[in-house]
């Protein structure tokens, strides 16, 4: 069974926005907290942001201001909006359910991360961002 689909990557330049979505499982998607992470070609993979059911959210350092993790639960879907997108940003782009959540003190990507081939991973969508 497929839990989680990615998708909206694709190539801008630098300045440009991008929306990513994560179409999430209805069975993950009641009561979910779900993790953006990215990797760069020959770099480990890093925690972007996490969105739970509530709407809480929280962002890495080096997006905050700039990306924006949100959830349409109509659709079963959560997003980033990612704006003012860097060269840095270049990354193959992934969603993941913490299979845990309520149980973990926090909805966080270390956790999801640390966890890792307990939950959900997406197959990734690839942001190509040039100068």
């Amino acid at each position: 069974a497929v839990h989680l689909v990615e998708s909206g990557g694709g190539s801008v330049q630098a300045g440009g926005s991008l929306r990513l979505s994560c179409s999430v499982a209805e069975n993950i998607f009641s009561g979910f907290c779900i993790g953006w992470f990215r990797q760069a070609p020959g770099k480990k993979r890093e925690g972007v942001a996490t969105i739970d059911s509530n709407g809480n959210t929280n962002y890495a350092h080096f997006v905050k201001g700039r990306f924006t993790a949100s959830k349409d639960e109509a659709k079963d879907t959560v997003y980033l909006e990612m704006n003012n997108l860097e060269t840095e940003d270049t990354a193959m782009y992934y969603c993941a359910a913490d299979l845990a959540w309520p149980s973990e003190p926090s909805c966080s990507t270390d956790i999801i991360e640390a966890a890792r081939s307990r939950n959900y991973w997406g197959r990734g969508t690839q942001v190509t961002v040039s100068a």
